[in-house]
């Protein structure tokens, strides 16, 4: 009797194919000759033997218990289903593996053909045979594909079917190792889902550009956010390095190659900066690379993730630019009112001085040592009104009062202060036509507005130059470059040989709080300044100017349009001891201060009124409901108790035609005043009454007795 040979144990893992029996031995297609091969229990044997019709006299035998080994470690196996079939796919043989996968015991499934297990599909194309003639002419079939359970459920399997051959090369059945891989497809399954989802969550994100680096730092992957914000599409920037997005000078400075060096060196590299789109524009980007490696430690690329942060970034600046505005305005509101309040005071002592002067130098004989003195007194009142009237615009206290102006005038009278004031490295040319018409504006704020341009332009020559002060007019018509509303101008311009201004900086010159002097230097409120005369006077600033060659400011502003009786009023006026050209009227004058009631009564007197004194409102309001004759009533604006406004809407509502003019000498005045309110500015002269006066009775020609 011939015996197994049990020096070889049968490798379960490597399932090597059986390719023949021979004297006890199955040959598997790994065997060499100095190889014994696989050896499987005498269950097993006994169907080989019985598939191939082997007398069983001629049948090897087994010791017993070697036998009983090989069942039970066939039996143990619940990884794998091992199980034999006759030549026709008939099953023969059924391990617990087999029976744990299939939910079939032997004796249910033993005898009956192997296409059971194949889906109803697989079936219909022939699979289960075409495996079968696959594993006879290869020598071996080995697939993934579905398999059915008993109960009908499907599940993901891998089958190996190994021929087996008798000595001669007769077939005798086939060896079919099956393993289940439902797990292993579920994970699979898993993880492809979880690439999906995280491969569109990336490219789903639109407000971060996210794609990946190689070694090099070339460009290998590409999301949406990416092309929404740098402008390439995948096609046109993978493969392209990295640097593309750097500006010039950073590439230069070798910033590219330095985020990758700190990536690697430190794990991360994070900074903001400007980075540049497909098309040239830049934006400021907060830009995270990190370096990626393998198992292994390796390095294989980088993540890198930019945000464009230039809304940030310009929300933060400007938020800073507020706070510094914030911080000038206080100041600046401070100074207004400490200057307002010394400016009130002050403008009553020079009116009374100034009143009182000219009155005066009307009764003095002339006496050729006293007139000049007299003269330079007065002229050094005018000064210090001019002096106020600068820091009340200065500290925007003063209400714009629109009246023809002859710029040529008004510039050549500040010639020589401009000249003290630019310095003697500064020189300064006039050129103004001898037709120039007047302009409407306020000669106080047009004068400081004139003053503001000429300093700022010496401030762009700080080693000396010229300064152009020049006018011409112009009629403006639809389209003009200026953008004016149509009609006739006058274009004052202020130029200089200074370095002028960049783009940039010009964009920016006339924004509140903008200066580029050093700290303490400049306000930036200068320009903001002139320009805001310019609109509020219906006309228009335009600065011009490039690097290097000088800036130029152009001030347009409206012709007066003057009519036959404004021209015969002003040249009247122009002499103030001529006659008023009105009537002799009762006025009330009314002010809180002694010294300027008292002038305004004597220089209203010498004027030929009739004059009613009240130092309050209240007293007003009781001179006007003892006197039936009064035509016209003159009130200081900033007095205690009842304000000139307050008294003036009293006086519209008892006596409606009896007109109100307002002598103020800074003061804001209050919202929804009647713009129809004659204004008289402090500190007046004789002339500026009889002005004043006659607009009123123009304005009210048929002034009624009040009662």
């Amino acid at each position: 009797m011939v015996g197994f040979d049990l020096s070889a144990r049968f490798d379960i893992k490597g399932m090597q194919p059986i390719r023949e029996i021979s004297a006890g031995r199955l040959h598997t297609s790994s065997d060499r000759a100095d190889k014994p091969g696989a050896v499987v229990d005498s269950c097993t044997l006994s169907t080989f033997y019985e598939s191939s019709g082997m007398p069983n006299a001629e049948r090897p035998q087994a010791p017993f218990a070697e036998e009983g080994q090989h069942r039970l470690l066939l039996d143990a196996i619940t990884d794998y289903a091992i199980y034999m079939l006759d030549p026709a796919g008939i099953i023969t043989s059924w391990n617990s593996g087999a029976q744990r996968f299939s939910g079939y015991t032997p004796a249910e499934i033993v005898g009956r053909h192997f296409s059971l297990f194949h889906t109803e599909e697989d079936q219909q194309a022939g699979l289960p045979q075409r495996s079968l003639d696959i594993a006879i002419n290869a020598g071996k079939y080995e697939a993934e594909n579905l398999r059915v359970r008993k109960d009908g459920s499907v599940y993901w399997a891998h089958v190996v079917i190994d021929p087996i051959l008798d000595p001669t090369g007769k077939l005798v059945g086939f060896a079919t190792i099956t393993r289940d891989l439902t797990e292993k497809k579920a994970a699979e399954e898993a993880l492809r889902q979880s690439e999906q989802q995280f491969r569109l969550l990336v490219q789903g994100v639109t407000d971060y550009a996210i794609f990946m680096l190689d070694r090099d730092g070339c460009v290998s992957s590409w999301n949406s956010g990416a092309k929404r914000i740098k402008g390439y599409t995948s096609d046109e920037i993978i493969g392209a390095h990295f640097s593309h997005f750097y500006t010039p000078e950073d590439r230069e400075r070798g910033d590219p190659e330095r985020s990758l060096e700190v990536a690697i060196r430190e794990g991360r590299c994070e900074k903001e900066g400007w980075r540049v789109r497909k098309d040239g524009s830049r934006f400021w980007a907060h830009v995270v690379l990190d370096a990626i490696h393998d198992d292994d430690g390796e390095l294989i690329g980088f993540a890198k993730i930019t945000r464009d942060v230039t809304e940030r970034m310009e929300t933060q600046k400007a938020l800073e630019e507020a706070r510094e505005a914030l911080f000038q305005s206080q100041k600046m509101e401070a100074i207004g009112r400490l200057t307002g309040g010394i400016a009130h005071d002050f403008n009553n002592l020079l009116a009374a001085i100034l009143g009182s002067l000219e009155l005066v130098d009307k009764r003095l004989p002339a006496d050729a040592k006293v007139r000049p003195l007299i003269e330079n007194a007065i002229q050094g009142a005018q000064r210090g009104a001019s002096l106020t009237r600068r820091l009340l615009a200065f500290a925007r206290r003063q209400e714009l009062n629109p009246e023809p102006v002859d710029a040529a005038a008004l510039v050549r009278g500040m010639s020589a202060f401009l000249q003290r004031t630019l310095g003697p490295s500064i020189t300064i040319e006039i050129d103004f036509p001898h037709d120039l018409p007047p302009v409407l504006a306020d000669s106080n704020q047009l004068e400081s507005a004139l003053l503001n341009l000429a300093v700022n332009s010496r401030d762009a020559m700080p080693d000396g130059g010229v300064i152009t002060i020049a006018a011409r007019q112009e009629m403006i018509v639809p389209g003009h470059s200026s953008k004016l509303e149509p009609g006739h101008y006058v274009c004052l311009s202020v130029s200089d040989t200074g370095e002028g201004m960049d783009e940039q900086t010009l964009a920016r010159a006339m924004e509140p709080f903008f200066t580029t002097k050093g700290v303490g230097k400049g306000t930036g409120l200068g320009l903001s300044m002139v320009h805001g005369l310019a609109e509020q006077s219906n006309g228009r600033l335009i600065l011009k100017s490039r690097k290097g060659e000088g800036t130029m400011a152009l001030l347009w502003l409206p012709v007066a349009e003057l009519d036959a009786a404004t021209l015969s009023f002003l040249n009247q006026a122009s002499t103030p001891s001529a006659a008023p050209g009105t009537r002799e009227l009762s006025i009330l004058t009314v002010d809180d201060d002694f010294l300027v009631l008292t002038n305004t009564v004597a220089m209203l007197e010498d004027l030929g009124h009739r004059v009613f004194e009240a130092s309050s409102g209240e007293q007003a309001l009781q001179v006007l409901e003892r006197e039936a004759a009064i035509d016209l009533v003159i009130t200081d604006q900033a007095m205690p108790q009842m304000t000139g406004t307050q008294l003036a809407d009293v006086i519209k509502l008892k006596w409606p035609h009896l007109p109100v003019i307002l002598a103020t000498g800074h003061t804001e005045l209050e919202p929804g005043l009647n713009p129809k309110l004659q204004r008289l500015t402090k500190p007046f002269r004789q002339v500026d009454l009889v002005r004043v006066i006659a607009e009123a009775v123009r304005a009210e020609p048929a002034l009624s007795q009040n009662g």
